[in-house]
């Protein structure tokens, strides 16, 4: 029982540094929020030549839309390249070409680059476009991105007065964050990210990360910091450290903002986390001995770095700290303290949260009314992460499971009826979920019956939260369940022209 303590202790420690780390964050943003990065006055003449690519992967709701922004960016057509990159294996290709036909008959230089085989998937496919591409720079959207028409003229400048500049990262936007209670959650934990925790990686001196899309590269850095490689299912996170090793310097411009989607259905989004979970934690195995090895990183770059490589570490931790509750109970530890300190520096991200809706809206507090929402999914998510870690911890590369579009703006559009949808099953992960509602739910009588009510309200997050995804995914199901028996697909796509009379969105 003693070994318990100690191993109960531990992990209650290092769940607290990941929160001393958000709040360190917090005050670096708050210090340097002043700064300001000026734009350099350049001439549509100075401007070099870009490359803009698109990698698609079965995006048949959305491609038009992309297309379409991307063949309408303001810049010098003599020098500037658009191909989409496609992996598809639906109609999305034919959909493609046909846009990308009507745009060139309108003197854009766009074309679909097609892909028989998708290996390496997004960094397999990037890699693969450089070898077509002409231009200098090469800036990248995926599928759900409408950049607004300056993009190129707001961001390849600052390439040209900074010659040791290796990327650039934009901040995000989110074109359906009032879809629904699951969206608006989703963007108030992403603006946290863009507003607070990149201002005040960047503004420090700390390493930051490319987020894969919504910004430029200079192609000499790619091909001098290794290329893409397909090692991690986190390409974006992995080049933008290497670069940052090789001596390159990182810019987050956040005063531009690039439009994108987020996932409507809990399973796609514990998808998407999963995958971000299995590619981050696979490029902490790759880089954390060359980090703390590098020469000119000082200790913070190292240290700070390396807790932004493992921060999905959280979620196996919070795991082990419910599955430990139970035999703790009966244990004289000090362990009240230290969840009290745990339950201080858990609050640095709803701090972090705040200050990103109050750098973005006025009327900031309207908006954090998603936060428990927030929270219970974070930590309902965990056997999720805790299988995607896992993965990331003994294999390399593995599966790309894209993120399904749809094309909701606002609150407008729909995803039940369409065949990109994901459906909930009953496998492992979903058991594991249900498996450990009822185990907080077991260790919530324990406590009453033991009297060792200090751990219950952790117990009842950890029961509501794991409530709250299981809940959501079965009401997902019924949702489809209940459409199916209609038009399987109302998603019809627009006909495709390539006529004069054809629209841009």
């Amino acid at each position: 029982m003693i070994l318990f303590c100690y191993i109960h202790t531990g992990i209650v420690l290092w769940l607290t540094m990941y929160g001393l780390n958000a709040f360190i964050l917090a005050i670096l943003y708050l210090y340097h929020r002043s700064a300001s990065t000026a734009a350099p006055d350049t001439g549509m003449d100075a401007l070099p030549p870009v490359t803009v690519q698109v990698p698609i992967y079965n995006e048949r709701h959305v491609i038009e839309r992309v297309i379409d922004a991307v063949a309408a960016l303001d810049y010098p057509p003599d020098r500037l390249q658009i191909h989409i990159l496609d992996d598809s294996t639906d109609e999305t290709t034919h959909i493609a070409q046909a846009r990308a036909a009507f745009h060139r008959q309108r003197g854009v230089d766009i074309s679909v680059l097609h892909r028989s085989r998708r290996d390496g998937a997004k960094a397999g496919a990037l890699a693969w476009g450089l070898d077509y591409a002409t231009g200098d720079y090469i800036a990248i959207f995926d599928a759900d991105f409408r950049p607004d028409p300056d993009f190129l003229q707001q961001t390849v400048p600052y390439f040209l007065t900074r010659p040791r500049l290796g990327f650039i990262q934009t901040r995000w936007t989110y074109l359906n964050a009032d879809y629904s209670s699951l969206t608006q959650a989703q963007v108030l934990a992403l603006d946290g990210h863009f507003v607070v925790e990149q201002n005040g990686r960047h503004r420090s001196g700390l390493l930051m990360s490319f987020n894969g899309a919504g910004g430029v590269w200079r192609r000499t850095c790619i091909e001098t910091s290794g290329g893409w490689q397909a090692d991690t299912l986190c390409e974006d996170l992995d080049l933008s450290y290497r670069a940052q090793m090789a001596g390159w310097e990182a810019l987050y411009l956040p005063h531009i903002a690039t439009p994108t989607e987020v996932p409507p259905q809990i399973t796609a989004f514990k998808q998407q986390q999963a995958r971000w979970a299995q590619g981050s934690v696979q490029t902490l195995r790759k880089l954390a001995s060359p980090i703390l090895r590098h020469p000119g990183f000082n200790l913070a770059q190292k240290g700070m770095a390396l807790l932004h490589l493992s921060s999905y570490l959280a979620h196996p931790l919070m795991l082990l700290l419910l599955i430990m509750t139970l035999p703790m109970m009966t244990a004289p530890t000090a362990s009240p303290l230290l969840l009290s300190v745990l339950s201080l520096f858990s609050l640095s991200l709803p701090l972090v949260y705040a200050l990103g809706q109050i750098s973005l809206y006025p009327h900031w507090w309207r908006r954090m009314w998603s936060l428990p929402l927030l929270v219970l999914v974070g930590i309902g998510i965990a056997w999720s992460n805790t299988r995607a870690v896992w993965r990331g911890l003994t294999h390399w590369g593995g599966a790309f499971a894209r993120t399904p579009k749809f094309r909701l703006e606002g609150r407008q559009g729909h995803w039940a009826k369409s065949n990109y949808r994901l459906r909930t099953r009953l496998d492992g992960g979903l058991i594991g979920e249900i498996a450990l509602l009822l185990y907080a739910l077991i260790a919530i009588g324990t406590g009453y019956g033991t009297g060792n009510r200090e751990t219950i309200p952790l117990l009842i997050c950890y029961a509501a939260a794991f409530g709250a995804v299981v809940g959501r995914e079965m009401w997902e199901t019924y949702i489809w369940e209940k459409l199916r028996r209609k038009k399987r697909d109302d998603f019809t796509p627009r006909t495709p022209t390539t006529t004069t009379q054809g629209h841009l969105d």
